[in-house]
């Protein structure tokens, strides 16, 4: 069992950097994916490199072998500010607390340190660590606050498990999306526009495949596509309530001496579509589809390729129903879901997200429609577990954990429940009885997340192995030498007319080396045309999947097999 959500490897690394090096300790979760933790601190003039990690790890093994227990301790606010008097950014932490907030420190041997827990019981537990490594990051991720390092790390409670995750770094290291983009020539950032990404001709035809696909899967489960704008008056926000909870992260700016702000998300706008007429219970459940284009101010240090971006677009959709549709609704996009990653290689697990301590609306509604989603997980037939208390405060939802070929964890999709933006923009329609007037249920839904973030999810599940159907280069067409690159050329105009993506070697290398070239490239099919080829009106074909040769085909033959490829998976 790895041990990377406790408080215990933690402080093993706090302890460590702090007794060694004098630091000022700030905030030390998990990583997002639950795959080890970060520790952030101040070390003034002391820059971390492979040597320290050595003297970290060797202090983080003598508190493993001294089973040191973990005390949680809650303390008063004004004891929590004496306690942390000498370090500024627990003190800030600490001020920023809600005042009915139970404040609670954890003391490990020496050291006493701010944090919620709980924790392994002591550090005997922890049987294997590692320095993963480290880097500059910023107090509060903001770039005109203190500079700090993160350090990364790892723990397990068995060191055959340690190995094995060390192992799989290294294989995703070479799965780098970003180095990957950039050797395939897909897409690249600026300082001009950070976070926003630029597509380069072959990522975006990656980039367009993927809408193509989910274009054609709206189809089937009855989605009408929209076009919404995208920006929009903050009285718009005001209603939605994001000027109140999510203004920090949108960009705003004045038009003619009123705000308006770039929209971070689509749902607002569908709601306007909705109530832009009377609705009728006929209507019902209307399935409103949007690519619009989203912006959000992330903070520039976590920015990280195509996964954290600023600009970015979602198949993002949303289905207005009646209550008592839900269960078949949220049915009918677990199903669209499974169809989509099994095409895409991905297996994934289900958390039905229930109520939390903070939440809007009454709990009879919450009751019912934690119900509805927990019949339409039982009626999909899929394991699935409870997660406690995590449901957003306006509705409860279900996690999707996608697992890519490395057996890496991912959120991607989301399916949530909203009952308070269709009553903040007071949305109704009318029910049979044409006199009464009622509210309809608001489903959020995402099958990729972001197209930018599935398409870097992608680029590493494959190692930049695309299949035929998403393949940016799918067809490249070598001719022996110069006297066939007319038939070259002929052949090239058959295929792209056909609709596949098809490049000529017209360079006077030889054939040998256009082979390897094409097959670094990642080519699904290398056709070679020479004397034979051109006067039999063939090609010679070898398949970067199969690893062969398979000799003469014909034009036609090979556009069949093409076609019968893309039209197994879109």
């Amino acid at each position: 069992m790895r041990v990377v959500t406790h408080f215990g490897i933690l402080v093993l690394t706090s302890l460590a950097l702090e007794l060694e090096y004098g630091c000022k300790l700030c905030i030390g979760p998990c990583t997002t994916r639950g795959e080890g933790f970060y520790y952030d601190a101040f070390y003034g003039d002391v820059t971390l490199n492979e040597n320290h990690f050595e003297r970290i790890k060797a202090q983080a093994v003598n508190i493993t072998k001294e089973k040191q227990l973990f005390e949680r301790i809650e303390v008063t606010r004004e004891q929590a500010l004496e306690l942390f008097a000498e370090n500024k950014f627990k003190i800030e932490i600490i001020n920023e607390l809600p005042e009915d907030k139970t404040i609670t420190v954890y003391r490990c041997g020496n050291l006493v340190d701010l944090c919620r827990g709980p924790h392994i019981p002591n550090t005997s537990c922890v049987k294997a660590f590692a320095v993963l490594k480290a880097s500059a990051s910023y107090w509060r991720g903001k770039a005109d606050r203190e500079s700090l390092q993160r350090v990364y790390g790892i723990s397990y409670t068995d060191p055959k498990k340690l190995k094995e995750y060390l192992h799989q770094i290294e294989e995703a290291k070479k799965r780098d999306h970003r180095v990957l983009g950039q050797a395939q020539e897909l897409f690249f950032f600026h300082r001009l526009s950070p976070g926003s990404c630029f597509f380069l001709p072959h990522g975006a035809r990656i980039y367009n495949r993927l809408v193509e696909f989910i274009r054609k899967e709206y189809w089937k489960g009855g989605y009408q596509e929209v076009i919404s704008p995208n920006i929009f008056n903050m009285d718009l926000w005001e209603t939605s309530g994001h000027a109140a909870n999510y203004k920090e992260n949108m960009f705003t700016f004045e038009v003619e001496k009123q705000e308006y702000g770039l929209k971070p998300m689509n749902c607002p706008s569908h709601c306007l579509m909705f109530q832009h007429r009377v609705r009728s219970y006929r209507e019902l459940p209307l399935r409103l589809a949007d690519f619009g284009v989203l912006h959000r101010n992330e903070l520039s240090g976590a920015l990280t390729g195509l996964t954290r971006v600023r600009r970015f677009q979602q198949d993002d959709a949303h289905i207005f129903c009646m209550e008592s549709q839900v269960s078949n609704e949220v049915k009918g996009v677990l199903e669209m879901l499974q169809r989509v990653y099994e095409i895409f290689g991905f297996t994934f697990e289900l958390m039905l997200s229930t109520r939390p301590e903070k939440y809007l609306g009454e709990i009879a509604t919450w009751d019912r429609a934690e119900k509805a989603l927990e019949d339409a997980l039982n009626s999909f037939g899929k394991p699935w577990q409870i997660n406690e208390a995590d449901g957003a405060f306006y509705g409860p939802k279900i996690d999707i954990q996608v697992f890519d070929a490395l057996k890496r964890k991912f959120q991607c999709g989301t399916l949530q429940l909203d009952f308070q933006l269709p009553q903040r923009f007071d949305l109704t329609f009318s029910a049979e009885d044409e006199a009464k007037r009622e509210r309809p249920v608001m489903i959020h839904r995402a099958i990729l997340g972001s197209v930018e973030r599935m398409l870097a999810m992608l680029l590493e599940h494959y190692g930049g192995k695309w299949p035929f159907w998403l393949s940016p280069r799918q067809v490249l067409i070598c001719p022996v030498s110069a006297k066939f690159f007319d038939y070259a050329h002929q052949v090239r105009d058959q295929i792209h007319n056909a609709g596949f993506y098809v490049d000529t070697d017209s360079t006077d290398r030889k054939l040998d080396k256009k082979i390897r070239e094409a097959q670094l490239a990642q080519y699904n099919y290398i056709l070679v045309v020479g004397e034979k080829e051109s006067s039999d009106g063939t090609v010679n074909v070898r398949t970067r999947d199969d690893n062969q040769v398979r000799g003469a085909v014909s034009i036609q033959e090979l556009l069949e097999e093409f076609k019968a490829k893309i039209e197994a998976h879109i």
